[in-house]
């Protein structure tokens, strides 16, 4: 019987919010929608997504797990910024998922164990017809990549590069985001917190958080005095 999303035993999980519903496609509609019909049974099999911070690359990678835990298939998001110290011992077994999603590929290259750890899982999932998406901040050829093997089987799949999103994008993801968590948001105060708070989208949706709990705790709308006020700025 399926449990949806598989659980490490390290303790790593999936954000909440990290969903399609909650992100902004802005120039990457391609790959969201390629992601999102990944488990159809004309899906593709293998998927790799690279692109620098502030591209959306966790994001997506988590909500094609979350929609596979939505489909009542087992999936597993795997992110080797925090696992890769590890060995590769996680990727055994993983043919039993429906689909493995590896995040920050380039930390274990040229790591002989990841490597040929990489290699193989690749095979299994392959053999056992199941899914897999990588995510990785550069692209297939561009990876120092040790083992030939694993190098070819890398530019297999279908590549997409994430493109970060431009500042009217970035109000709109901010604005989606506040209607996600019932807020208001209106264009004054989004282009107010844009220009005032950090550039990078998660912390600007940490900020939209504090800025919620603010709002209802004060039962305040909204408004660029009240941010002043809340934020301290």
């Amino acid at each position: 019987m399926s449990t949806g999303p598989a659980q490490l035993p390290l303790g790593v999980g999936l954000r909440d919010d990290a969903t399609f519903a909650n992100f902004l496609p802005g120039d990457n509609a391609a790959p969201v929608g390629r992601l999102r019909a990944q488990l159809d049974d004309d899906g593709e099999a293998f998927i790799y997504l690279w692109g620098g911070e502030g591209s959306g690359r966790s994001h997506l990678l988590q909500a094609a797990c979350h929609e596979a835990g939505a489909r009542d298939k087992r999936a597993l998001y795997l992110p080797l910024d925090d696992l890769g110290h590890f060995p590769p011992h996680m990727l055994e077994d993983i043919e039993r998922l429906d689909l493995l999603a590896i995040d920050d590929l380039d930390i274990v290259i040229g790591r002989r164990r990841w490597e040929e750890g990489l290699f193989h899982a690749f095979n299994r999932l392959r053999d056992a017809g199941k899914r897999l998406v990588i995510g990785a901040a550069a692209a297939p050829r561009q990876l120092p990549v040790q083992l030939p093997d694993l190098a070819s089987r890398l530019t297999w799949g279908v590549t997409f590069h994430l493109h970060r999103l431009d500042d009217t994008q970035r109000l709109e993801a901010l604005q989606l985001r506040a209607r996600g968590r019932g807020m208001q948001l209106p264009d004054e105060v989004a282009r107010y917190i844009l220009h005032r708070g950090p550039r990078h989208l998660n912390e600007l949706f940490a900020t939209l958080e504090r800025l919620d709990r603010a709002s209802l705790s004060a039962q305040r709308k909204l408004t660029i005095p009240f941010v002043k006020q809340a934020l301290d700025w």
